[in-house]
């Protein structure tokens, strides 16, 4: 190799080593700086969670908290799975008992408990009242499944007209509030309640204030009918 040749190779040499060189005084610090602290976090990491840290103890902590919210979600889903399973269970025992269809023992059934009937109550009632026929009319004009007067149904929803009061849920719902309220009113006394039910608070107030007994065979029908 020619002594040019060999000048201008250390010259081309000499100048690469050079900015090598200017660029790793400008990069070699914050590239060391983050070599050093990247070392020193995952080894502040690691040692953090090593058993019987306190970093390792939350976490520890957080994940028994996640783990204890997803049981008791568990546990309430299965709950409501067996709160289900009953429901349909006694609602097919009332379908078959009272050799009804199981859409209607299944509405007889919700719509007692949402108003606060007991649900073998409300069955008895709607039995004695007109033998699960939807479209019954009384001699003295009450209608429907509960037996519902018009004058009554319109004073507890006057939004109603009279053709609703053949809607099934709406028949079942103030008929069950209706009751409900007759408890109330003689203080859970369920047979003054049946009786107000079937003849009128009124009625029943006045006959007792006079001494009498408003009994009429209605509330042992109902209760029998259980």
């Amino acid at each position: 190799m020619s002594s040019a040749l060999l000048q201008w190779e250390r010259e081309q040499v000499g100048t690469w080593r050079r900015r090598a060189g200017e660029v790793w005084a400008i990069l070699g610090r914050p590239v060391r700086v983050i070599f050093f602290g990247g070392g020193m976090v995952f080894l502040g990491i690691y040692g953090a969670t090593m058993p019987g840290s306190p970093i390792a103890e939350a976490l520890i902590q957080v994940h028994l908290r996640e783990a204890d919210n997803s049981l008791k979600a568990r546990l309430g889903e299965l709950e409501l799975a067996r709160l289900e399973l009953a429901r349909v269970r006694n609602i097919m025992e009332y379908s078959a008992r009272y050799k009804i269809p199981a859409d209607l023992a299944a509405a007889i059934y919700d719509i007692a408990l949402a108003e606060g009937i007991d649900p073998s109550l409300g069955f008895a009632l709607v039995r004695v009242e007109s033998g699960f026929f939807p479209r019954a009319v009384s001699p003295k004009g009450a209608v429907g499944l509960a037996q519902l007067m018009p004058s009554t149904a319109f004073e507890m929803d006057p939004s109603l007209g009279y053709a609703d009061l053949f809607d099934r849920d709406t028949n079942l719902r103030l008929g069950f509030r209706y009751l409900r309220q007759m408890l109330e009113k003689y203080d859970g006394d369920l047979h003054l309640a049946l009786l107000a039910y079937n003849r009128g608070p009124g009625t029943v107030d006045s006959i007792r204030r006079q001494g009498g007994d408003p009994s009429n065979g209605y509330a042992r029908a109902v209760l029998g009918a259980r």
